[in-house]
């Protein structure tokens, strides 16, 4: 290369670090976000262990960057997700340098360097990398504690350098590139595996340089290639561990040795045969060889930062999950156990009968100063006239079946089976069409495509949709095409129409992509396959693999993002495209110069233009200060049961890393069906004393009372404890006994009685002294189930043996979590307390009593809102659908109902007007909540106030149904829901109006929902 080219492609490039590094950093988050990010930030801060497989190598770094917060903790998150922004600023300055390298080969190819060839390629590499810079996934990315970005780095790296290698691969010391890509892909699986995927595009460049190039030659290379990628994948990571675990069960189970003896056995035999390998290959000048055995050497080094998970796990901290503390622990973790496996190449549709059970591998757990079996993994087989190749439905959950069938239209063939009674029955099996239909409308289509476009084309809303006209799809800005897809655009709701998250790029980096795409396919066939391959593997092949089913908890995108990257590279291409059709009219430097600015314009200045909005996440505290809300719900010393990740990683956020209520010991009910997750209850936390369970860890060890069914020998409220102690006891007069012979446990009622120390719960505040003439004792309930698992038998033990002495709370009040104990429950702020007082009869909406006294302070004094109806802060979807899932309207509204009934009406209006200031349609949509805010308003005679908020959110529903009313036939049957649901609120609205007198606001109501009655009747249906 050119000093000169040279020269200018480092200074591009590092401006173009800059560019990015200051868009990052400047619309960072600066604490955690929902979903994994508390928890990695917290596992990085005081390394602890976060969930399989893990991500030991983030945590290693992440802890560097938390200690520039220095003593002050609040600012660790925003240091950590500094990390992310400037691992994403380095992405982009690799990607610059990528684009620049393969633009270099066609542009310079037998030509020498000129002004007017120099703008062509740092122009092409500038628009290109910064078109990736502005992208809705990667950007998304880049400002959170996650490690998609980081992992984006190592991919950016591993591709550079691998054509810096093609570059020097005829010099003596070439091969050192090759040592750096292995190097670089087993530090790499310390924080996630997607980087793996890169070795089949660096075989075909390995191939390509070489090699003389043939169609059978190129098939071999990418055979080679897979073959690489299953090795790493199946073969290294988890078979290093496999040995390992051969060693260490022959060493302590077969001569007795102390545990861990094996492993270090087998660690002393593999470095010394690699040092002997290294040093025979040198002797004998055997290069490549010697290459082989270096590449494994320092893969294994890389990947020797799962050591500190395994460290840290003896060390027992308060976060460590699945506890990698042994060698089976530690191959199970990275194995992924807890998650089960889905099928890939062969298996099972969704309603395929199951004939019988198998046992799978063993599970080990040290017992006694030796490893034993406690458990073998079970799995269905399945009759086999419902397998098939590729299955792409196979998930039984009901909603999924739903889901597969709206997507494929399913008919199927009818096959006669047997029922579980041994009763003939005709079950419908998919067809394979219909398999591979979901696979390419779903998986494909909606799952991958979408995405795409989202990043390319333009993307409708930042709300999680599921195949409807409404929420997340794509869209173009160009009204004609999207009305093809979105129906007619002419009417949309304000709320669609200036939506933050709504971004149009008018395809434009489409096109620009594509024209890049089939300019380097016709200049340079092999590269254009080397970026193919690598667009590919990163994006359809992932696909495959994954086989998700419907309905996703969230968007997976950043799963793609290694794709978008390589199309990014293609956008580079774009303007060197365009530039060589031009060249042949002019090659004036200005002209490279003029079209390089307009494509900066067109597609990364309008990228960033559109995108800004949604993706400035400064200032946005949402996440932390509710996480913290739930903790300030409780009382001290208290424990609280929680759900999901988003209302459990945020909780552990707050208190591992700002130190937050650190007294209140959180239990998250999905890992409390693991006996690793009961050792560490069991343990004191920070200012958390142990949880009060009865079992010891063997009768709750892995296989032990995974499942426990309830047979009704008793028809009476029987003593919890009694209950308890019946169910753990280990005689076998208290097991029944199943058809194969085999004694299981059982519980011998479903009705539970639990006595009430009633001068205990009035001394600890459980229940107030104005309250005690309404407790009961003792409790009585009833569990309306058939069976149980682990979890909430462990729930049952804990309410056994506490004795009222710690309070105990739930998030969420009305599903199984509770084992029944809805109508013992006090709503305090955002969890349930189980309290001795009964409120029977509660719908999901109003589960639970209410002291006010309790509640008031703590919305109104105590709880933090984290700037979430603050001007500059962007609220996005998954923020609005914690919002809606903590009911934070509803729970004002109950508020101010009770202090109404309580005669405290001047509280009540503080209650309502602070509930509106906090949430305004811009920030938090209206939703059936508000409605119930006007009733109050009016209640206590704040007419004006409640009519403006009824007028606002009429105005709202009026739009929405016009644009649901403007819609075609075909689309309109795709809103069918949203405008019932729109017409029974402007139904509500008349209704209220006129509840409280307000005769010509319930007119006008009227007659816009007499209107719109019309119209929805004139369409055929």
């Amino acid at each position: 290369m050119d000093r000169k080219l040279r020269l200018y492609n480092l200074i591009v490039g590092w401006i173009t670090f800059v560019i990015a590094a200051i868009t990052y950093l400047l619309t960072i988050e600066p604490t955690a976000s929902l979903w994994d990010c508390g928890e990695f930030i917290s596992t990085a801060f005081k390394l602890q262990v976060g969930h399989p497989p893990g991500a030991p190598l983030f945590m290693i770094t992440a802890r560097l960057f938390s200690l520039l917060a220095g003593k002050d903790y609040t600012h660790v998150a925003m240091m950590v997700n500094s990390m992310s922004a400037l691992a994403s600023a380095f992405t982009i300055l690799f990607l610059f340098w990528t684009i620049s390298h393969l633009v270099r080969k066609i542009i310079l190819k037998n030509n020498e360097v000129t002004w007017n060839r120099i703008i062509i390629i740092l122009g092409s590499a500038l628009v290109g990398s910064l078109a990736y810079t502005f992208s809705d996934t990667f950007w998304f990315s880049a400002v959170e504690g996650e490690v998609y970005a980081y992992s984006s780095l190592f991919t950016a790296v591993v591709f550079w350098a691998i054509l810096k290698w093609e570059d020097e691969a005829d010099e003596k010391y070439a091969n050192r590139w090759i040592i750096l890509i292995a190097y670089l892909m087993g530090l790499s699986i310390g924080v996630h595996l997607l980087n793996l995927l890169t070795i089949p595009a660096l075989v075909l460049v390995f191939y390509f340089k070489k090699y003389s190039v043939t169609t059978w030659g190129t098939i071999k290379a990418l055979l080679v290639a897979l073959l690489l990628l299953g090795g790493m994948m199946y073969v290294v990571i988890p078979g290093l561990i496999v040995v390992a675990s051969w060693f260490e069960l022959l060493f302590v189970n077969g001569f007795g040795f102390p545990y861990n003896t094996g492993v270090f056995i087998y660690a002393l035999l593999l470095i010394t045969a690699i040092v002997w390998g290294i040093r025979y290959t040198l002797r004998k000048r055997m290069a490549l060889l010697n290459t082989v055995i270096t590449a494994i050497t320092v893969i294994i080094i890389g990947y020797s930062s799962y050591a500190m998970l395994v460290i840290r796990a003896q060390a027992d901290p308060p976060m460590d999950e699945n506890s990698p503390d042994n060698v089976f622990a530690l191959l199970s973790y990275l194995n992924r156990d807890q998650y089960g496996n889905r099928p890939l190449l062969y298996g099972q549709y969704y309603n395929a009968p199951p004939v019988g059970i198998k046992e799978g591998k063993p599970i080990y757990s040290q017992v006694n100063g030796r490893y034993e079996i406690t458990y073998r993994q079970k799995s269905y087989e399945y009759d086999p006239r419902f397998t098939t190749i590729f299955p792409r439905m196979y998930s039984p959950d009901p909603d999924h079946i739903k889901a597969y069938q709206d997507w494929a239209s399913i008919k199927g063939v009818p096959v006669r089976v047997t029922d579980e009674n041994g009763k003939p029955k005709t079950l419908y099996k998919p067809t394979f069409g219909e398999n591979l239909k979901f696979f390419l409308t779903y998986q494909v289509g909606y799952m991958y495509f979408r995405y795409f476009m989202w990043n390319f084309s333009g993307r409708q809303n930042d709300t999680q949709g599921t195949g409807g006209i409404l929420n997340g799809q794509w869209i173009s800005g160009i009204k004609f095409i999207d009305a093809l897809f979105l129906g007619n655009q002419d009417k949309l709701p304000d709320s669609m129409k200036n939506s933050p998250s709504r971004n149009a790029y008018y395809m434009l980096p489409l096109l620009l992509g594509l024209i890049g795409l089939f300019f380097q396919m016709d200049k340079d066939m092999h590269n254009f396959w080397v970026v193919l391959l690598f667009f590919v593997m990163t994006g359809l092949a992932i696909v495959v693999y994954l086989n998700q089913p419907p309905l996703e908890p969230r968007e997976r995108d950043y799963a793609y993002a290694g794709s978008f990257y390589a199309f990014a590279i293609w956008i580079g291409f774009g303007v060197a495209g365009i530039l060589h059709y031009f060249q042949k009219k002019s090659s004036r430097p200005l002209l490279a110069l003029a079209v390089t600015v307009l494509s900066l314009f067109a597609v990364p200045g309008l990228m960033a233009k559109e995108n800004w909005r949604n993706h400035d996440r400064s200032g946005r505290y949402t996440t932390r200060d509710l996480a913290a809300d739930y903790l300030e719900s409780c009382a001290p010393n208290s424990i609280l049961f929680t759900v999901g990740d988003n209302d459990t990683f945020p909780l552990w956020y707050c208190q591992e890393v700002e130190g937050i209520r650190t007294d209140v010991r959180v239990v998250n009910l999905m890992l409390l069906n693991a006996d690793w997750y009961i050792d560490q209850m069991k343990r004191k936390a920070y200012d958390s004393d142990p949880v009060p369970f009865s079992l010891t860890h063997m009768q709750y060890i892995h296989g032990t009372r995974n499942y426990i069914y309830i047979i009704e020998r008793l028809r009476q409220y029987t003593d919890l404890k009694t209950v308890v102690d019946f169910e753990a006891s280990d005689d076998p007069k208290t097991k029944t006994l199943q058809n194969d012979g085999e004694r299981i446990d059982y519980l011998p009622t479903r009705m539970f009685s639990l006595p009430v120390d009633t001068a205990l719960v009035v001394a600890n505040g459980t229940v107030s002294r104005k309250d005690a003439h309404l407790m009961v004792s003792p409790l009585n309930w009833q569990l309306k189930r058939s069976s149980i698992g682990k979890s909430e038998f462990m729930t049952l033990d804990l309410l056994a043996y506490n004795k009222w002495n710690r309070p105990i709370y739930f998030d969420a009040a009305g599903n199984e979590g509770t084992v029944g104990l809805d109508d013992y429950l006090q709503l305090d702020g955002f969890a349930w307390r189980i309290v001795p007082i009964a409120t029977p009869g509660r719908s999901y909406l109003n589960y639970g009593r209410i002291d006010s006294r309790i509640l008031y302070d703590n919305l109104m004094n105590k709880f933090k809102w984290g700037r979430m109806n603050a001007p500059d802060v962007f609220i996005d979807a998954y923020t609005n659908r914690t919002i809606a899932v903590m009911k934070i309207r509803n729970v004002f509204n109950r508020l101010a109902d009770q202090l109404i009934q309580e005669g405290k009406r001047d509280s009540a209006l503080k209650a309502l007007d602070r509930c509106v200031e906090l949430m305004p349609n811009e920030k938090v949509p209206y939703d059936m909540f508000t409605l119930e805010t006007v009733g109050l308003y009016y209640r206590i005679g704040q007419t004006e106030k409640a009519n403006a908020l009824l007028i606002g959110f009429s105005k709202i529903t009026e739009d929405d149904l016009a644009y649901y009313l403007s819609l075609g036939a075909n689309f309109r049957k795709l809103v069918e829901y949203e405008t019932s649901v729109s017409f029974q609120i402007l139904q509500n609205m008349v209704t209220l109006a006129k509840q409280f007198n307000q005769t010509d606001l319930a007119a006008k109501l009227e007659k816009a929902y007499n209107d719109a009655a019309v119209s929805y009747n004139a369409v055929p249906k």
